[in-house]
């Protein structure tokens, strides 16, 4: 008798705290109890895999749905739409409750949309010229030729975190770099993780990311934030939303399965 209280106690209990989630939402989503997110047009792995978001494959797809759960809603009332990158920033009226695809946070961009508190801290990454027998280890990268941008806190990570034999070279952008790394001039950059990737994967032949540091190893990384219209009177739920994810190990846990063990970049330690 006590266990089948103790059983029917905790269902209410699981049922109070999705309906006071789903409450929070009431009335604030374009369609009366679903929750329509947008992401890119296409959208990219590690981010959304194979371009289909609704499968809930892919880090920020994977977000999403522990995001409306966290919110009440069941898988089948999240509803996936499509915008441009540059469409989504614009000031004005929107088709969508959510956008995820990847926006830094700025001070800038706050003054005409709103943004969630961050879903993700991207670090700082190494890209190389070739990462077969490579090792992904401080002590290894010390022996590296590196090529830094000088805008970016990339420099002050290489020389106070790896601290090389030799002085990095500095050049003026990622372009610049990354035509030194096809020439042979250096061995090595550190990017944000998303640019690192990019850039392995479609602009330097033989590219690879070798490792990432952890985020808190890095001065001002950047924050990526779920963008709203201006405004928007769902954001407190959100902001409860991810709170819970962060605090319950749901957040870090998807990170570390579509980060880490999907592109199969590991830690440097």
């Amino acid at each position: 008798m006590w266990k089948f209280l103790t059983t029917a106690a905790l269902g209410t209990v699981l049922m109070a705290g999705a309906a006071a989630a789903q409450s929070c939402a009431d009335g604030k989503t374009l369609a009366e109890g679903k929750l329509t997110i947008a992401t890119g047009n296409p959208a990219y792995y590690p981010w959304v895999i194979d371009d289909a978001p609704e499968s809930g494959q892919g880090f920020e797809a994977a977000v999403a749905y522990a995001l409306a759960d966290a919110m009440g809603f069941a898988e089948g009332d999240v509803v996936w739409t499509r915008t441009s990158f540059d469409q989504a920033i614009q000031p004005g009226a929107k088709d969508f409750d959510l956008n995820m695809q990847q926006f830094s946070i700025t001070a800038e961009r706050d003054k005409v949309v709103d943004f969630s508190e961050p879903y993700y801290t991207a670090p700082m990454a190494v890209l190389v010229r070739g990462g077969d027998g490579l090792d992904p280890s401080l002590d290894a990268m010390k022996e590296m030729k590196w090529g830094v941008v000088a805008s970016t806190t990339a420099l002050p990570v290489v020389m106070e975190t790896i601290s090389p034999g030799s002085s990095p070279l500095v050049y003026d952008d990622n372009a610049n770099v990354v035509e030194a790394m096809k020439a042979g001039q250096v061995d090595a950059a550190l990017f944000d993780l998303p640019t690192a990737l990019y850039l392995s994967a479609v602009v330097l032949e033989g590219g690879a990311v070798l490792g990432q540091f952890a985020p808190d190893e890095t001065a001002n990384p950047d924050h990526f934030g779920m963008l709203m219209t201006e405004g928007n009177p769902l954001k407190e739920c959100v902001d409860a939303a991810l709170a819970a994810l962060k605090s319950d190990g749901t957040l870090a846990a998807i990170e570390a399965e579509w980060l880490q063990e999907a592109t199969g970049v590991p830690l440097i330690k």
